[in-house]
């Protein structure tokens, strides 16, 4: 196994996680499909896919791509120029809220004022550069932004402490009767800088597949 950062190795509960479940494969996940490579059509595919199970997700993102200049729902999604030209009622049809569509125009509005990077410069803004811009967006959260940064750009040092699995993970690696906080996780994991990525794809993996200790409380 490739050599794991100091900060992993020294926390017995971890390492001995790590031991059982092998190498970090969080790169193989960060690749971008072709069809989202560019920021704007990921950002379009994760605000369409919003609080939606998966497969409904692909449904109506691939119809919205079937509505682009190539109609092909295989294909990217539609344009700044063209989304912003679509009805609301044609946007329905594809399944999508008012909410969401409003989300979808306020995106693309922001490709074309420059406020969404294409693929070359987002690769050269840090992270918290494009946390503020993208977040400004409608519908655009810090959570979306931090899957956008850890398996679009493949940015190493991303802990999603808003993120239930995230911290599910931890409460069971560390067996604490309680889930943390985002802030409290923040403070446990900051040592593990600048490979909280790693740390929060461990954490996933914990919390599919370790013994849970105690009942989670609602309230840490």
């Amino acid at each position: 196994m490739p050599a794991l950062p100091a900060c992993f190795t020294r926390d017995a509960d971890l390492a001995a996680f790590i031991a059982t479940v092998g190498p970090c494969r969080l790169h193989e996940q960060t690749t971008p499909d072709p069809q989202t490579a560019d920021p704007y059509a990921s950002l379009i595919k994760a605000v369409t896919g919003q609080q939606l199970h998966n497969a409904a997700a692909r449904t109506i993102f691939r119809r919205l791509c079937a509505l682009g200049a190539y109609h092909d729902e295989n294909g990217p999604p539609p344009a700044p120029q063209e989304l912003l030209a679509l009805d609301d009622a044609t946007l329905r049809r594809c399944g999508l809220s008012a909410a969401k569509t409003a989300s979808l125009r306020a995106i693309a509005r922001g490709r074309l004022d420059g406020l969404v990077p294409d693929l070359a410069e987002a690769h050269r803004l840090d992270d918290a550069t494009l946390m503020a811009r993208l977040t400004s967006l409608r519908g655009v959260g810090q959570w979306t932004v931090e899957m956008f940064l850890i398996f679009h750009l493949g940015r190493p040092d991303v802990l999603p402490s808003g993120d239930l699995g995230v911290q599910e993970g931890w409460r069971r690696l560390k067996k604490l009767p309680v889930r943390p906080t985002p802030r409290q996780l923040r403070d446990a994991t900051a040592g593990f800088s600048p490979h909280r990525s790693m740390l929060a794809w461990y954490c996933w993996q914990a919390k599919a597949r370790l013994p849970d200790p105690a009942p989670p409380s609602k309230k840490p």
